[in-house]
């Protein structure tokens, strides 16, 4: 696995390695990064999303499915990553949810939070990576859950 990644990885080296776009790129920035082992990247969450719109008129709260495919996301870069993805294109593959388990939402995340994201990787076997991911606003643990990911040829 390659080291060679320089922080805080930006949003066009994001872009680079993810295929999602607005609306549905989830996360603006790496902050930390241990190769093949563990990421923590953030997104900023704001007023302009476009699903406070209807969730819910008055009272804004990120859909927690939102704050999953976030933390997919934050999978998707730490493979990327990992494999020295940051100097170049996406690469050979790209990975697709495939299982959530143990998902837990113990709070609602608004306009003006910052959305920690925090995902370890537990093991990767044929091309299938299960991780262990949590969302942190502030102190306090937004959402958990156990995901798996599997990868497809480009």
């Amino acid at each position: 696995m390659s080291t060679a990644v320089t922080l805080p990885v930006d949003i066009e080296t994001i872009q680079r390695l993810l295929p999602h776009r607005y609306p549905f790129l989830l996360v603006d920035r790496v902050l930390a990064l241990e190769p093949g082992v563990h990421i923590h990247a953030l997104k900023n969450v704001s007023v302009n999303e476009p699903y406070f719109q209807g969730h819910f008129p008055g009272h804004p709260v990120m859909p927690g499915v939102l704050i999953i495919e976030a933390l997919a996301q934050a999978s998707g870069l730490l493979v990327g990553l990992s494999r020295g993805g940051a100097d170049g294109g996406r690469g050979d593959d790209l990975y697709y949810l495939v299982k959530v388990d143990k998902a837990r939402f113990n709070r609602t995340v608004g306009p003006g939070d910052r959305l920690d994201l925090h995902v370890t990787l537990r093991r990767m076997l044929r091309g299938m990576g299960l991780f262990e991911a949590s969302a942190r606003v502030g102190d306090h643990e937004v959402a958990s859950c156990e995901l798996m990911c599997a990868g497809r040829a480009a």
